[in-house]
This record gives C-alpha cells, structure tokens and sequence, in this order.
C-alpha cells in the first residue's frame, strides 16, 4: 500500500446487519439482490472445529439504491445456512453476467461455495488481487482497512466457532465489517487501477478467477508425510509413527474434529519417537494430559504396540515442485522464465506471482510457443498479458540453448 495513502472517511458507521435465518427473511432479500448490480460476499467456515468443514455463514452486502451507489448507501446480511432449509436461489445471483461480486481474496470462498453449494462465479471483483497488481505490501483485509479507513477488525474472530448458535454480538461485528467496506475499497481500488494504468490488466485476472474450479482443488489423500515434522522422526520409527497418524484420523472422523484437536502432530511425532509401553512412561510425555490419559491413554499404547509389529512404510514420491524431474532443456527454459519474470516483477513492483506463476512458467516452457497466438493457446494467459509481456517470453526463449 502507498506510504502516502491518506486515510479516507469510512462509510457510515455500522448500524444492525440483517439477520437471515428464515425462508420470510431470505425472500425479502432476494428481491433486493435482484435489483443490485454490485454485491459484496465473503463466508465463514467452522474449519477449526470439525473434519469435515462447512460454510456457516454468508455475508452479502449490497447498496440500499442501486441509483445511489455510494459508500455511504449500503446494507448488509448475514445469511445462515445452518438454519435455513436452502440458500440455493443466492446461485441465480452470482452467476448474473449483469452483477458484480466483490469479494477479498475471492478463490478460497469461491472454492468453499462450490464445495457446498455448487454456486458459480460469472462477475468478480477481488480486492485482495486489485490490491497485489497495485504492488500494495499489505494486502490482509484488516490492515487495508485500518489504513484506508481507521476502521479495526478483530482477528481473534477468525478462531471462534461459527458453526455455534446464536452467534455472539462480536461475531456479527466482525463478520459485518468484512462486506460492508468492500464496496467502498472497490471504488478506491478502481480509481488506483487506472491511475497506474492496471485496469485492463486487474480485469483480465478477474476473468480467469470465473475458472476456479473445485473439482481441479481437491486435497490429495492425506498422508503422515505430509506432517512437517515427520522429517524429525527416525526411519525405523515411522511405522509408529504411520500408526498413531491414521487412529488420529480415524477418531477425528468418527467425532468429527479437527485431527490436531484430538492430538498434535508434535504429540504423534514424541510418541512415534519414545515408544512408551506403559501408562506410567506415558504419562511422562509432555503433552499428555490428564484428559488424554483418560479419553486415550489404553488405546494409544495399543497403538504403539501394533505400530511395531507393521512393516516400514514406503518411502513416498519425490517432491511435486513444478521444477522437479524436468528434462534439462525443459529445465533451462523454465529456469530462463523465471530469471525474466523476477526481473519483471521487481520493475513493476509486484510479486512475481502476478506476473505468473511457477505453474504457468513451467506451461510456457514445456509448449515453447513461437508466437503471440501460441501464448493465447495457453488459458491462464489472457490478451494483455500476451501483448504486453509476449515479445520478451519469446526473446527469453530463443536465448535458451537446447
């Protein structure tokens, strides 16, 4: 964000969000989302809580006139899907080609939104992104908001259980604040963009966001590897280790909890390592409590127990960086792409993702385009990007030897 950025009066202060959690209440909002052509959205999750992960809230704040788009003419609601017996009508809206939805770092909640309710994305406008094309340093909604407006969110909000009933006058707060200034950030953010003559640019990566698919984002089958302190864990151990990892999932499935809310991964990875075989040495380890001794403490030294007796698991596959096992001429070009694109990005002042990023590099390096329409073959590059940065890609890649 601009050192010099003078703060900006803040929209009217808020008044009481709507409530949403009857069909009665739903339907009055509808018919106001019909008439609007720009709409902010944001969601809340209870991912800290529970294995399996659900929106428990969606925020949606949209102007009280749409002949009066103003910052200071805004409503907002707060739409609960846990008591309502659908939300599925709010897709017909976001999918409009005629409205705009305004949402801070937008892929995670579009991601979330698909995975729950199968809703699309037709108009975007993310104001985490326009704010990383500026080359803004701080791109957190809090702190664009302190700075833009003095306005203070409280983060420990984050952490709470939103799938907990009635929401606490705190959560509605911070909940609110999350839409209620986007609308008011867009209008800042789209005078910066053609100021710095990035509008086009902000636009065409808005575009690629309606291609964010679930389908293409879903997790690989979990795996004690990926625990980052498996690395800490003697090889002859890790059957152990592979033991403990898999009645952890087991039981934050069966409760559906949050699998480090059932035990840690440095508890698993103390286990794994110390191996005790009574409930006195196990009730020497740090991290286990009373609680644990008493909910777990005879499972898990079966556990153990049987751990030992498996075979040493498989080592997995090396790592999946895109610049890993690469042939070298396709090593060199990818390497090359990536001198330039730093080069680049330090020019603009920006991250390098925003330029492109490793995936896309490493596209343009395997296909080797000889053109400017070779570039538009690939569908994360847009016009812009293949006029603006096409010639120099192309010069970048005749200097690579093969």
């Amino acid at each position: 964000m601009p050192k010099k950025l003078q703060q900006h009066p803040a929209p009217t202060a808020l008044g009481s969000p709507h409530l949403i959690n009857t069909p009665s209440a739903f339907a009055q909002m509808m018919a106001h989302l019909r008439t609007q052509a720009v709409i902010a959205v944001d969601t809340e999750s209870n991912s800290l809580f529970r294995y399996y992960p659900k929106v428990c809230l969606i925020q949606v704040t949209a102007y009280l006139d749409e002949k009066k788009a103003t910052p200071e003419q805004v409503v907002d609601y707060l739409v609960d899907p846990l008591q309502l017996p659908t939300v599925e009508a709010l897709g017909a809206i976001f999918s409009d080609k005629e409205t705009e939805v305004i949402m801070h770092a937008a892929e995670n909640d579009i991601l979330t939104m698909q995975r729950d309710f199968g809703f699309t994305f037709n108009r975007i406008f993310d104001t985490q992104l326009a704010a990383r094309i500026l080359g803004w340093k701080q791109v957190g909604l809090a702190a664009i908001l302190q700075e833009l407006f003095g306005v203070t969110s409280d983060k420990r909000m984050q952490r709470t259980d939103w799938g907990k009933r009635p929401l606490v006058r705190d959560q509605i707060t911070y909940a609110q604040i999350d839409t209620h200034y986007l609308p008011a950030l867009r209008l800042h953010l789209i005078e910066q963009l053609h100021k710095a003559k990035r509008w086009q640019e902000a636009q065409e990566a808005f575009t690629l966001l309606q291609q964010v698919d679930y389908s293409d984002h879903e997790p690989t089958p979990r795996s004690f590897w990926q625990m980052k302190q498996t690395r800490n864990v003697p090889r002859a151990a890790t059957n152990v280790l592979e033991a403990l990892w898999q009645w952890r999932e087991a039981e934050a499935q069966q409760r559906d909890r949050p699998p480090f809310k059932i035990a840690t991964d440095h508890l698993l990875v103390t286990l794994a390592t110390k191996q005790p075989t009574t409930a006195e040495e196990l009730a020497k380890i740090s991290g286990v409590g009373t609680y644990l001794m008493r909910q777990y403490g005879k499972t898990l030294l079966e556990v153990i127990r049987n751990g030992l007796q498996q075979p040493l698991p498989e080592l997995p596959e090396p790592g999946s960086r895109p610049d890993q096992n690469l042939s070298k001429p396709l090593q060199n070009r990818f390497e090359a792409l990536r001198r330039w694109r730093t080069n680049v990005a330090k020019q603009r002042g920006v991250a390098p993702e925003i330029v492109f990023s490793n995936s896309i590099l490493l596209t343009i390096a395997q296909q080797a385009p000889q053109s400017e329409a070779d570039l538009l073959t690939i569908p994360e590059i847009g016009p812009w990007k293949a006029r603006t940065y096409g010639n120099a890609i192309l010069a970048t890649l005749r200097t690579v030897k093969e």
